[in-house]
């Protein structure tokens, strides 16, 4: 929804409504009654393990996707976004995409996940507005898939449970947009707090927050400038992939069930990977390394070995790189830099890979050092604008009453 900015900081919140408060009155001649806030993700670490129904750990952070609304009294649904300058409409009784504004079909796609869940919702007014980079893959399509969830939620008084919104945003993202994403990044921009991430049992749904101590440390966000859409990569492939590994072990694995990826063992693996062609066998791997990873990740985390953590980044980088096969040239190239450099603990690809951004643990005092050793070296090398996103973990889902 918004564009990236070469900026250490986001923009002030209390601006940012202001802004859109006005803009919101100005299409629609009223002032809006909320706002709805729901923010990107990065992915710590715990990559294509979501669908897999393993274990990940995103924080949200301070870019966010805004919803001015207000309701209306008719069925209508109209919808102004000031990024794209453009509008899109339609009624509840009848919802199909729009393909001269695709943006709106999260905001369509949550309408129909909601009525078709059962709840009766009112026409409504809104203005969207957003800070969170589109294709850099930090979930702006979550982000606003929630903010348009809490926008409807509260116009209509649903008092929906914020786990059942996040099921709902994955529903309208996997059967009306057409992503078969997994649940991490609704359920990080719903349930995310402050100060913390997000550790998530994709399979029971489980969650609970753990402190980041990150004292004299940022989580940076390097974004290649590598733009991918995933309807049209190789993601859908990769969860296929995966299904049919899982599939094949199951036959040879007789002591358990085996439902996911998520169930088989390193020494499984080497018990009956052979069975696999060396293309699943490499994307079980992944999977399989990458839950244990997590769980780690986790252990180290709790007695504060922000080294061992970053050891965990790095090992998860190679494994996408290597046995997933999601990485590009110039995520690899920003993550090398990014290693190479002291003061930097670990750095990967976060998110769905094939472009997109980096995630980095990097020490306070060499911030400076990675915007010249690191993005200003990539931009010399690739003659691509490599940005630069300094994050904190922020809440999730918010609603500003005006």
């Amino acid at each position: 929804m918004g564009g990236a900015e070469d900026v250490e900081a986001p923009a002030r919140p209390d601006e940012r409504l202001r802004r859109l408060a006005a803009a919101f009155e100005s299409r629609f001649g009223r002032p809006p009654v909320a706002v709805s806030e729901a923010p990107g993700r990065v992915n710590l670490i715990g990559e294509h393990v979501d669908y897999n129904e393993g274990h990940v750990l995103p924080i949200a952070i301070d870019r966010s996707i805004m919803a001015a609304f207000a309701p209306r009294p008719d069925s209508q649904v109209r919808l102004y976004s000031l990024d794209f300058e453009q509008e899109s409409a339609f009624d509840l009784e009848r919802i199909e995409r729009d393909t001269e504004a695709p943006w709106s079909d999260y905001v369509r796609g949550v309408v129909w996940a909601l009525r078709e869940a059962g709840h009766r919702i009112v026409g409504l007014d809104a203005a969207l507005q957003g800070d969170v980079p589109v294709g850099a893959g930090l979930s702006s399509s979550a982000a606003l898939e929630v903010a348009a969830l809490g926008a409807f939620d509260a116009a209509s008084d649903l008092r929906i449970d914020r786990r059942k919104l996040a099921l709902l945003g994955q529903r309208a993202e996997n059967d009306f947009v057409g992503v078969a994403c997994g649940i991490m990044d609704q359920m990080a921009a719903a349930l995310a707090r402050a100060g913390h991430a997000l550790l998530i049992d994709c399979r029971s749904l489980e969650h609970e927050d753990v402190a980041l101590p990150l004292e004299g440390l940022s989580i940076v966000v390097a974004d290649s400038g590598v733009r991918r859409a995933l309807l049209d990569s190789q993601y859908n492939l990769r969860r296929q992939e995966c299904r049919q590994a899982a599939e094949l072990l199951a036959t040879a694995i007789t002591d358990r069930p085996i439902t996911a990826l998520r169930d088989v063992t390193l020494e499984d693996l080497a018990r009956h990977g052979d069975m696999l062609r060396p293309n699943l066998l490499k994307r079980a791997r992944h999977v399989v390394e990458e839950e244990r990873r997590v769980l780690r990740a986790i252990e180290a985390l709790r007695r504060g070995d922000l080294e061992a953590f970053g050891g965990m980044l790095n090992a998860s980088h190679r494994s996408l790189r290597d046995d997933f096969e999601v990485s590009c040239p110039e995520l690899d190239l920003l993550v090398a830099l990014a290693q190479a450099l002291p003061g930097v603990l670990g750095a990967r690809l976060t998110g769905a890979g094939f472009g997109g951004c980096t995630v980095n643990l990097v020490r306070a005092d060499a911030l400076e050092g990675f915007q010249e050793g690191v993005v200003a070296r990539y931009r010399a090398e690739t003659a691509r604008d490599g940005r630069v996103y300094v994050c904190r973990a922020a809440d999730g889902l918010r609603l500003h009453r005006l």
